[in-house]
C-alpha cells in the first residue's frame, strides 16, 4: 500500500484509477490467503453465496463511485492545493481525523434506527470474508465514505493526505473482513486485525465492539474494545435473523430501509 501510494504521488498518477487496480490486487491477495490460511475453513463462501456477494459488491462499487464524485468535488474545493505540512506530518494526522470520523458514523449506524436499517444489511451474512465485505447497503456506503473524506476537507487536509489516507482505509477494510488465521498479538492495540472485527460481527453484544476498521484508538477512547487473546465469537450474524431480508435477497435488501418500522428492525441495544 505505502509503495502504491508514494508511487501514486511521485508519478502523478491517476487516484481514480490506482484505487480500483488496487483494490482488486488486494482481495485477490486475500483470497488467496482464505484458502492457505483459514481460521475457519466453514466460512468459506458457497458457489451460490459468491453469486450473492458479487451483486452487492458491484452495488457496493457503485456506492462509492457516487460518493467519490461528491466527495472529490468538495475536496478539491475545500482541501489545499499543497500540502500545510510535510506528507510524513500530514498523513499521521489525516489518518487520525478520518478514523475518529469513521469510528463515530459506524458506532452511530448501530445506534440509530434508521441508520441501522442500512448498515445491518452488512451484518446479515453468518461468515465473515472477504468476499462478503461487499455485502452492503448503497447509502451506508455512500454516508460511511463522505464522512471521512469531508471531515478531511474541512480539516483542510491536502488531496495527497487525503488519497494516502483513503488507501489505507480501504486496504484495513478488506484486511479486516479476511478468513485468515492471523494473529498479531500486542499489536492489537495499534492497528485493527480481523481478531477485533470478528467480534464486531458476533452475535453477543457483550463483545461486539470494536468499531473502527483502521485504529483501535477510538475503542479505546470510548470503551468499545472487548478483544484479548484468545477470545473469538461463537456465531457472526443477526441476533435476530428474521428483521433482516437474506443475503440473497438483494432488492429486498436495499428496499428494506422503507419497509414499516414494525417490521424493519430496530439497532443492536
Amino acid at each position: 500500500m505505502v509503495a502504491t501510494v508514494v508511487a501514486t504521488l511521485r508519478h502523478s498518477y491517476d487516484p481514480g484509477r490506482v484505487s480500483p487496480l488496487f483494490l482488486i490486487g488486494t482481495m485477490s491477495y486475500l483470497a488467496v490467503l482464505e484458502r492457505l490460511i483459514p481460521h475457519r475453513p466453514d466460512w468459506h463462501p458457497s458457489p451460490r453465496e459468491l453469486g450473492w456477494y458479487s451483486a452487492h459488491f458491484l452495488l457496493t462499487m457503485a456506492g462509492g463511485a457516487l460518493a467519490q464524485v461528491l466527495v472529490s468535488s468538495v475536496v478539491s474545493t475545500l482541501s489545499p492545493p499543497r500540502p500545510a505540512l510535510p506528507l510524513w506530518a500530514e498523513i499521521p494526522l489525516a489518518l487520525l481525523t478520518g478514523s475518529l470520523a469513521g469510528y463515530l458514523v459506524h458506532r452511530w449506524s448501530h445506534h440509530n434506527r434508521w441508520l441501522w436499517r442500512l448498515h445491518g444489511v452488512h451484518h446479515v451474512p453468518e461468515k465473515v470474508n472477504v468476499a462478503n465485505n461487499g455485502v452492503n447497503h448503497v447509502l451506508d456506503v455512500l454516508l460511511a465514505q463522505a464522512a471521512v473524506q469531508f471531515s478531511l476537507a474541512f480539516v483542510g487536509f491536502s488531496r495527497e493526505s487525503v488519497f494516502a489516507v483513503g488507501m489505507f482505509v480501504l486496504v484495513q477494510g478488506y484486511f479486516v473482513h479476511a478468513n485468515i488465521d492471523v494473529r498479531i498479538g500486542r499489536l492489537n492495540h495499534l492497528v485493527v486485525s480481523p481478531e477485533q472485527h470478528r467480534l464486531h460481527h458476533s452475535t453477543d453484544l457483550s463483545e461486539a465492539g470494536h468499531f473502527s476498521s483502521d485504529l483501535p484508538l477510538w475503542d479505546h477512547v470510548f470503551g468499545s474494545f472487548t478483544w484479548r487473546p484468545g477470545r473469538v465469537p461463537e456465531t457472526v450474524g443477526l441476533q435476530d435473523p428474521a428483521a433482516f431480508p437474506g443475503t440473497g435477497a438483494v432488492v429486498a435488501s436495499l428496499l428494506h430501509p422503507w419497509r414499516p418500522t414494525a417490521k424493519a428492525g430496530g439497532p443492536p441495544a
